[in-house]
């Protein structure tokens, strides 16, 4: 079960000063967290720009290139059994979760693909016929089988009908994303039936409602498939903002989550919404733009 209320993003600013630094800076991120930012590389204080050579090094050339629209930082925060942990921050959609990289407890070793870099919702790809939620990023561990996405997608008008979304319930939120997440032509009851949902309630993190719920997704039975990779097991945070629902959810196959489900459960804990820049572009912003 997800904990009710959870500080464990980091932050994804580091003042211009620590770019010039080489080692480890200790960082106050979000929530009050220390975090320590592993600098790779220097840059001289004659230099009149930054070299592109030195932005890659350092892993951070998206902070100083903000048209790139997204930052991944090498700020790691260390948890229970050394669990370490990165943050990535979408400045497209203005949210940032943290992701594990490593722990060494169990000598595990995260080897993650980021297959959707972070896109306006207008060009990312649609989880269902309607087109109406679409993952706007994912990254995936294909050696542990784990999978990190963030989607949006308007509320489901057939399941949320209140327009206060104070008065939401979890369970509400939860069906409302469930019933447009299948690549299937059906109609959003049979989709609910596609998951299971096992837990879910909220907590008021900074005065906005963070739903969390846990389910399982069914895969279709094979005659080679064993029953314990049958479905996912999926943990999610939702949380709306500008009339639209951020989700970000995260799985593994059934069999590992007694291993991986208390390290995924931190990522999702970790799901905030940031403050807009002036990269943010709004789900609802020229809908017909696919670039």
């Amino acid at each position: 079960m997800l904990p009710l209320s959870a500080n464990c993003a980091v932050s994804a600013t580091i003042p211009p000063l620590l770019i010039r630094t080489k080692g480890t800076r200790k960082i106050k991120g979000l929530g009050g967290f220390v975090v320590k930012a592993v600098l790779k590389g220097s840059i001289r204080p004659d230099e009149p720009a930054f070299p592109r050579r030195e932005l890659l090094v350092l892993g951070i050339s998206s902070l100083v290139f903000p048209s790139l629209g997204y930052a991944e930082l090498a700020a790691t925060e260390e948890g229970e059994g050394g669990l370490r942990l990165e943050s990535q921050v979408d400045e497209i959609n203005s949210y940032s979760y943290s992701y594990p990289v490593e722990l060494p407890s169990k000598k595990l070793v995260f080897k993650w693909v980021e297959s959707r870099k972070p896109e306006r919702y207008s060009s990312a790809a649609p989880l269902s016929p309607d087109a109406r939620l679409r993952i706007v990023s994912e990254r995936v561990d294909f050696l542990d089988n784990v999978i990190i996405s963030v989607s949006i997608g308007p509320p489901n008008s057939q399941i949320i009908k209140s327009k206060e979304k104070s008065k939401w319930t979890a369970k509400e939120v939860a069906d409302s994303v469930l019933a447009d997440k299948s690549a299937l032509r059906v109609t959003s009851s049979q989709r609910l039936q596609e998951s299971s949902l096992i837990d879910a309630h909220s907590s008021d993190i900074n005065g906005e409602p963070y739903w969390y719920y846990e389910y399982l997704v069914r895969k279709s039975p094979t005659k080679t498939a064993q029953e314990s990779n049958l479905y996912r097991h999926y943990v999610a945070s939702t949380v709306e903002r500008d009339g639209y629902l951020y989700t970000l959810n995260a799985s593994t196959l059934g069999k590992q989550w007694q291993k991986m489900g208390p390290i995924l459960e931190k990522t999702v804990a970790s799901f905030r919404l940031l403050p807009p820049t002036e990269n943010y572009v709004p789900p609802y912003k020229d809908p017909w733009r696919f670039w």
